[in-house]
C-alpha cells in the first residue's frame, strides 16, 4: 500500500513538472505570438498608409488604385503574420499554404467574372479612356461618367436614367469619348429646290456661322453642296463648337437657319 502512495505522488510530481515545463514553453509563444501580431498589426498599417501617400504623389494616379494597392498590401503582411503566429504554435506552414493557395484557386475560379471586372477596373482607371464628367458612348451603354469603380462603373444617360455597367463589358469594347477632345464637329443639312439660289443658301449658313460666337473661328465653318437628290439639293453647314455648346448651338443653328431660309424663299416647298 505503502508503495502504490509511493508510486502514485512520483506520478503527481512528474504531472506537475511537465505541465510546468508546458507552460513556460507555451506561454513564451503566447507571449511571442501576441508581440508579433501587435507588432504586425502596425508595421501593416505604417505599409498602408507609406504606400497609399507614395502611390497618391503621382501626378495622375486614380485615388481608388492608391488605396486599392494599399489595402492589398495591409492584408498580405496580415496573413503573413498570422501563417508567421502558427508557426510559433508547433503548426505546420507550409501545409497552410498549400491550403491558402487552394482555397484562392478556388475562390478565383468561382468569382471569375467579378475578378474579370476588377481587372478591367483596373485598366481603365489606369489608362483613362474616360473620366468622372466626360458623355462616352460604349456599345449599348451611352451617358456622363458619374464614378468608376473597381467592379462597375456608373453612369448617367441624356434622359437622366441611372446606368451601372460592369468593367469588363465596357473595356472589351471600343470607347467614343464625346467630350475628350473639348471640341466637336457638327453637320447641319436643309434641302432646297433645284430652282432655288445654291449661293443664296450657302451664304446664308456662313452668315448664320460667323453670327453665332459658338462656332469656333480658328477651324472656319463651311457651307456646301453636300447631295444631289431626285427633287432637292441638300447644302450642309459644317461647324465646330466646344463639346459643351455641342446640342445647344445644334439646336440654335438648325432653328435659326430653317427661318431664315424660309424668310428668303429659298426653303424646299
Amino acid at each position: 500500500m505503502e508503495l502504490d502512495t509511493q508510486e502514485a505522488m512520483a506520478a503527481v510530481q512528474a504531472g506537475v513538472s511537465q505541465a510546468s515545463a508546458l507552460a513556460v514553453t507555451y506561454s513564451f509563444s503566447v507571449l511571442g505570438a501576441i508581440i508579433l501580431l501587435i507588432v504586425g498589426y502596425l508595421v501593416a498599417g505604417m505599409i498602408e498608409r507609406a504606400i497609399f501617400a507614395g502611390l497618391s504623389r503621382i501626378r495622375g494616379f486614380d485615388p481608388t488604385l492608391c488605396q486599392f494597392f494599399s489595402k492589398i498590401a495591409r492584408y498580405a503582411i496580415l496573413v503573413l503574420v498570422t501563417v508567421m503566429v502558427l508557426g510559433q504554435f508547433g503548426v505546420q506552414t507550409a501545409s497552410i499554404i498549400a491550403a491558402i493557395g487552394a482555397i484562392g484557386l478556388a475562390v478565383g475560379l468561382a468569382l471569375q467574372g467579378t475578378l474579370q471586372n476588377i481587372a478591367a477596373g483596373i485598366m481603365l482607371l489606369v489608362l483613362r479612356p474616360f473620366r468622372i464628367g466626360e458623355y462616352v458612348e460604349i456599345g449599348a451603354v451611352t451617358g456622363t461618367i458619374e464614378e468608376i469603380g473597381l467592379f462597375a462603373t456608373r453612369l448617367r444617360a441624356a434622359d437622366g436614367i441611372f446606368v451601372l455597367a460592369p468593367n469588363s463589358t465596357l473595356w472589351n469594347q471600343p470607347v467614343r469619348n464625346l467630350t475628350r477632345n473639348g471640341v466637336r464637329r457638327n453637320d447641319i443639312t436643309i434641302d432646297i429646290g433645284y430652282d432655288a439660289d445654291i449661293d443664296l443658301a450657302q451664304s446664308t449658313f456662313m452668315d448664320l456661322a460667323k453670327a453665332d460666337s459658338r462656332v469656333k473661328k480658328d477651324t472656319a465653318p463651311a457651307a456646301f453642296v453636300n447631295e444631289l437628290g431626285d427633287s432637292t439639293v441638300a447644302i450642309t453647314l459644317r461647324y465646330w463648337t466646344s463639346a459643351a455648346d455641342f446640342f445647344a448651338t445644334k439646336l440654335d443653328l438648325t432653328k435659326k437657319a430653317i427661318l431664315a431660309f424660309e424668310a428668303k424663299g429659298i426653303s424646299n416647298k
